[in-house]
């Protein structure tokens, strides 16, 4: 997967941010053919999501899981090799640079893409004091992106309203994706730093991670049909 070769069905990622592998069996095939892409995190991942996004992969789906893994070297480099076997195409890990480190290292040879997040989209500047932080948000996904251009990893996952400054750091190569998309007009929810989907694009992401969007949707195919088309007309 390159940048400059996705199509555009392929740069919208569904998130199945479902509690149960029926629910998001129902909702992939409520979505048809609207839905190329789809995004495990840790609720479906530890209710048998795992073996759900085998059968995506099989299915001919593309599969993110968002795990973002952090721990000491070997066990994140152990854990990456053994997600790089499953076939699915991105894995998220923090961006720390032993941890962008191990998962290059554990991802080894295969189709696996490694997404190292900056700062959480639910986090502002006074979630990051709080934190003990003294960089701002800016400031810190600055440096970690940097970072992550030094340990090869192969995408950034950060809010859109950072991704015109990220390309900057990262160069053409590697992949910006963002969450924290909503359509025009939708409620932020739990997120503080939203951007449109034709925005987004515009800014310089890749992907765009949608969930509450679709899933909650009367009709999630049309929900995400709408997007792909909201989405074209940032070309």
């Amino acid at each position: 997967m390159t940048r400059t070769a996705i199509p555009l069905e392929e740069r919208l990622v569904v998130g199945l941010d479902v509690p149960t592998v029926e629910e998001a069996r129902a909702l992939v095939s409520r979505i048809g053919d609207a839905g190329r892409f789809y995004k495990i995190g840790y609720r479906l991942g530890f209710s048998g999501g795992l073996d759900f996004a085998r059968e995506l992969v099989d299915a001919g789906k593309k599969v993110f899981l968002d795990f973002k893994l952090h721990d000491i070297a070997n066990t994140v480099e152990e854990g990456v090799a053994a997600v790089a076997a499953m076939g699915v195409d991105l894995l998220t890990v923090h961006a720390y640079p032993q941890t962008m480190a191990a998962a290059v290292a554990g991802r080894g040879e295969s189709g696996l893409k490694i997404l190292a997040v900056t700062v959480l989209t639910s986090w502002d500047d006074a979630d990051l004091a709080q934190a003990g932080f003294t960089d701002d948000v800016a400031s810190l996904v600055a440096r970690r992106a940097q970072q992550a251009r030094e340990a090869h990893v192969d995408g950034i996952v950060a809010s859109a309203a950072e991704a015109a400054r990220i390309r900057g750091i990262v160069g053409e190569e590697m992949l910006i994706v963002t969450p924290g998309i909503r359509p025009a007009g939708a409620e932020a929810g739990d997120q503080k730093r939203v951007v449109t989907p034709a925005d987004a694009l515009r800014a310089g992401a890749d992907l765009l991670v949608v969930a509450r969007p679709i899933i909650r949707a009367e009709d999630p195919r049309a929900a995400a049909q709408a997007i792909l088309e909201e989405m074209a007309t940032a070309a």
